[in-house]
């Protein structure tokens, strides 16, 4: 049976171990805070359930817990961050906060970084712009390729996500976070922990036939969203997040499931755009909320209840994780009793 768990406790149980680890307490919190939202907005993949696997790579000496995170490449609108091989949630945390200064200044900026990791759920960057009225994007290479070129088995190419948040006036700010794949890798992990099988659809085998055993995923690779042209906008976006920023892409993208030593030096880039650059913001928010009061009131085919916006689901599972607490897997639970133990810090305390 799942218990649920309050945003506090989840925050201090990631720092406690952040710190157990070796990090300074500021980082910790830091990539405490931003590993829970990813669970409090329902980014299950992404949250706390990374916690052991970043620990592993973390006691191997494959992450930096000192890093000096600094540009190495700039102009009045653009920036390149040298991660460090940081904890990509403080590399990223780092890049946006720039990208939105520049933006405030330029209208618009560009961000990229190299010598990153993972950084949770490309969501959480995006949506940073919305506190200054921005529009945010986000690109980023996966950390492991679990995608070949359309018609070919070779994996260059991984589930490569893309985020976008959109400023509104009333409406529920739009929030677009998706894999170029069907399914994100990390709910294929998650689906393996829970002892769960896959839908079809998210994986297949090297024959083409479906995959839906996630302890088998090994055997197969995930399918592209809208077929070959999910496979090449997975391209472009390794491209403009990775290549870009003399990060890794392709044959160089270390799958950080099965190597926990090596530098992944992964690939992000940010983007911040002020609305106030091409118009009177107010009227832009106000538009952007016609646009969805449209959608929403447009027709709906038989049996469909709702017309769902881009993050208003995840809008009201925050809500909700918010005042409940956030639901766990008693796999995952068990998991983390083992790792505070393993870390010597205090238990995971329930709602």
């Amino acid at each position: 049976m799942h218990a649920r768990f309050k945003l506090p406790a989840l925050e201090r149980f990631i720092q406690d171990a952040m710190v157990a680890l070796g990090f300074p307490s500021n980082d910790s919190l830091v990539i405490a805070q931003l590993m829970a939202q990813a669970d409090m907005q329902g980014s299950d993949g992404h949250g706390i359930f990374r916690l052991a696997p970043y620990t592993k790579r973390i006691k191997a000496g494959a992450i930096n817990r000192h890093p000096k995170i600094k540009v190495i490449k700039e102009k009045p609108a653009m920036a390149l961050i040298d991660g460090d091989n940081a904890m990509g949630h403080l590399v990223m945390k780092y890049a946006t906060e720039l990208a939105i200064e520049k933006a405030k200044k330029t209208g618009i900026a560009w961000v990229g970084s190299q010598y990153s990791n993972h950084a949770g759920p490309a969501s959480l960057y995006a949506k940073m712009a919305l506190e200054h009225d921005l529009l945010g994007l986000y690109f980023a290479v996966g950390n492991a390729n679990h995608l070949p070129p359309w018609g070919g088995l070779d994996m260059l190419l991984s589930t490569n996500p893309i985020a976008a948040a959109i400023p509104t006036l009333h409406e529920t700010p739009i929030v677009l976070d998706m894999a170029t794949t069907v399914a994100a890798y990390g709910k294929v992990k998650a689906k393996a922990q829970n002892g769960e099988m896959m839908p079809e659809g998210w994986m297949v085998d090297q024959e083409g036939k479906p995959l839906l055993d996630p302890t088998q995923s090994d055997k197969g690779f995930l399918l592209p969203i809208g077929g070959y042209k999910g496979y090449g906008l997975s391209m472009i976006v390794g491209i403009l997040a990775g290549t870009l920023n003399g990060a890794a892409m392709g044959r160089d993208v270390i799958d950080f499931n099965k190597d926990a030593t090596s530098v992944t030096n992964t690939g992000q880039a940010v983007v911040m755009i002020d609305p106030d650059a091409f118009g009177d913001i107010h009227e832009f928010k106000q538009q952007t909320d016609r646009l969805i009061q449209d959608i929403k009131a447009s027709r709906k085919m038989p049996g469909v209840e709702r017309i769902w916006l881009p993050g208003e689901q995840s809008h009201l599972k925050k809500q909700d994780n918010l005042r409940h607490g956030v639901a766990l897997s008693p796999a995952l639970i068990e998991q983390l009793a083992l790792l505070a133990q393993e870390l010597q810090i205090p238990p995971l305390a329930t709602a």
